[in-house]
């Protein structure tokens, strides 16, 4: 957490500083440490009053030494900088070394840090560049006067911002800013809109107007009285093409082998034992078999309903015993899907309307008790082609080939078609334009559910809003790579990393992802379209590459992740519970508490599957009822594991 001062004054903002990072204390309940550049000797300018910085340490590598804030510079200016950094550089070993021999750079530690703040002195901004890793960091220059900071290119660790009266805030919890803005949160109502069509808030927003997000990709600098400038460094493209022989698809096959071999490999670097999510899918299953080879002693960890078709327990258990790993299971309950639901928004932040947070923060959870880090298999869908909806561009090319005039007329009768008549979903999509019809995996409340329950509806917003400008990027390229290229800047940083993070960081456990690598990606974005989906699989090279890797009976298996029977649970012993949350929420200058409750009455009738829409609705009420009125409040434990290492 930082804050950089218009006044010269930032002492005053310290008990704030302090007070966000108890917020965020189960970030890094390891160790916590604060600086302020008032009275540093160091400092050219002493007492300038211009940064406080604070810190939680969830210590990784480097156990002993590498505390936060960390201090490092030059010889002829030894405290030159203060670093604060959330993340971890998988490749610091080898940056120590080239700064090394290029520089003679001396390190006062062995960790990773050390290596962001020599790369950034001597190589300048584009040193961001050169990390290969996740990372939200922020660094201090005495001499210069400037914060530096940056975000890692997928957007693995967040970084959210304030603009104070008095100066700029930052920090890796939204709600370690609201000391500083010394205000409740302010309902955001055009992020309200987008969160009901797509689950999630999109970058740069938040659910709350005083705060934004750094976005993913993005490097700034702040001079102490001027607004923020900041600047996309990461521009993914997909360049794929068909392979012409059989030759050269084996060649792309072995590529995309070595390229996860190699993450994976870098991923397991750390002075602490790190273990692996394992569901039922090809994803989690590779990145478990190849971090075996780094620790033959690894546990795998899964979670799962009991109920039929929601639950990968077993798969995941025959999977851990052919890869040869000890496999721990946390089955998850019903009531405490319900129970734990407001502490849950609370480590969010930002209301995210996915289910299958609930899963993962009990898994989570569970294999806190047993090691500090675990791998994870997020972004093999984005960048493999592994999502189902990457195939409809081939299921509606007979439709979206027609002349226009025909397609929108074949859309129009689609739209008058009743609900459940078949073929309906198809003439209707497929007279619509990619821009159109594809904004994300979710796809939550229509235009049309939207006007009887948002009571702040404005026809003038729209997801379009949000994907038009990642569109414009892409022109030219084939369909599937444009739907993945929106994803990157959609649903993978707005709900996949989202969920990732907090539910792992609330209980002080770090995931890292292997498929989320800028090698991997130089790899992925260059495989064509053909090798990615086809009318009976998808991610089909990376199946390819994972013959030899994964177990069979998951080699093809179809992907549910950790599936939750929410469905179920509110046409049931749930209903009541959810009715309680809508009768009692105070949310009724934006949305219809009667259209809710009728949604959800219609549901347990079995008129219709409301449930995705219900939930959503809820988690808004419940972040509401927590950060805008109060009404909620969260048991929060202080972070407290048995396990060190």
């Amino acid at each position: 957490m930082g804050f950089v001062s218009s006044t010269g004054r930032a002492a005053d903002r310290t008990e704030q500083v302090a007070a966000g990072m108890r917020c965020a204390r189960h970030r890094g309940p390891d160790e916590a440490g604060t600086w302020s550049d008032v009275g540093d000797e160091g400092h050219p300018r002493v007492g300038s009053g211009c940064v406080v910085f604070g810190f939680n340490r969830l210590s990784i590598i480097d156990l002993e030494s590498s505390h936060q804030p960390l201090r490092w510079g030059p010889p002829e200016a030894p405290d030159r900088y203060a670093l604060v950094f959330n993340g971890e550089i998988y490749n610091y070993l080898e940056l120590r070394e080239q700064l090394r021999r290029e520089f003679g750079v001396e390190f006062a530690t062995e960790g990773d840090g050390e290596a962001i703040v020599a790369a950034v002195h001597h190589w300048g901004p584009d040193a961001v560049r050169r990390l290969r890793g996740m990372f939200a960091f922020l660094i201090w220059d005495n001499v210069e006067q400037q914060l530096f900071g940056a975000r890692d290119p997928f957007g693995i660790k967040p970084l959210f911002t304030a603009a104070l009266p008095d100066g700029v805030a930052f920090s890796s919890e939204a709600k370690g800013l609201r000391d500083l803005l010394e205000q409740p949160a302010e309902v955001d109502e055009r992020a309200l809109q987008h969160y009901l069509v797509l689950q999630y808030v999109p970058e740069p927003a938040t659910m709350d107007r005083a705060i934004r997000k750094v976005e993913s990709g993005t490097r700034f600098t702040v001079r102490p009285g001027e607004a923020p400038v900041y600047e996309r460094y990461f521009h993914p493209v997909f360049a794929g093409r068909p392979a012409t022989d059989a030759q050269e698809r084996r060649a792309l096959v072995d590529r995309i082998t070595a390229a996860l071999e190699d993450s994976v490999a870098a991923h397991m670097r750390a002075d602490v034992t790190v273990g692996s999510f394992l569901s039922g899918g090809i994803d989690s299953t590779a990145i478990a078999a190849l971090a075996k080879r780094s620790n033959p002693d690894l546990l795998t960890f899964t979670t799962g309903f009991e109920r039929e078709g929601y639950s990968e327990i077993d798969v995941a258990a025959e999977s851990a015993a052919a890869i040869g790993v000890e496999h721990i299971v946390r089955p998850v309950t019903e009531a405490e899907f319900r129970d734990v639901l407001p502490s849950i928004v609370w480590y969010l932040d930002d209301p995210v309307a996915d289910p299958a947070l609930v899963p993962l923060w009990f898994v989570a959870n569970e294999a806190r008790k047993h090691v500090k880090v675990v791998l994870s298999g997020e972004g093999a869908d984005e960048l493999f082609g592994g999502y189902n909806i990457y195939r409809e561009p081939a299921s509606l090319a007979s439709i979206t080939g027609l002349p226009g005039g025909l397609r929108k007329g074949l859309s129009a009768v689609g739209r008058a078609l009743p609900d459940g008549f078949r073929g309906k979903d198809l003439l209707r999509r497929g007279g619509l334009d990619l821009e159109e019809r594809y904004y994300g995996n979710a796809r939550i409340f229509r235009e049309d559910q939207l006007t009887g329950l948002l009571h702040t509806y404005s026809p003038g917003h729209s997801f379009r809003d949000v994907t038009d400008p990642v569109y414009e990027q892409s022109v030219g390229w084939d369909p599937v790579a444009r739907m993945q290229h929106v994803d990157l800047f959609t649903w993978l940083r707005g709900d996949i990393l989202v969920k990732a993070d907090k539910m792992t960081m609330a209980n002080s456990l770090e995931l890292r992802v292997p498929f989320l690598d800028p090698e991997v990606f130089d790899v992925a974005r260059t495989i064509g379209s053909e090798a990615k989906v086809t009318r009976q699989t998808t991610k089909l090279a990376l199946r390819e590459a994972m013959e030899r890797i994964v177990p069979a009976h998951v080699l093809h298996r179809r992907k549910l992740g950790f599936p939750v029977p929410i469905r179920h649970f509110l046409a049931g012993d749930s209903y009541e519970w959810a009715r309680d949350i809508i009768t009692s929420a105070q949310t009724d200058q934006y949305l219809d508490p009667a259209a809710v409750l009728r949604m959800l009455d219609a549901h347990r009738a079995g008129q219709a599957d409301h449930s995705r829409r219900i939930w959503t609705v809820l988690v808004f009420m419940v972040w509401h009822g927590i950060f805008v009125t109060g009404a909620i409040t969260p048991e929060i434990p202080e972070p407290a594991y048995p396990v060190k290492l």
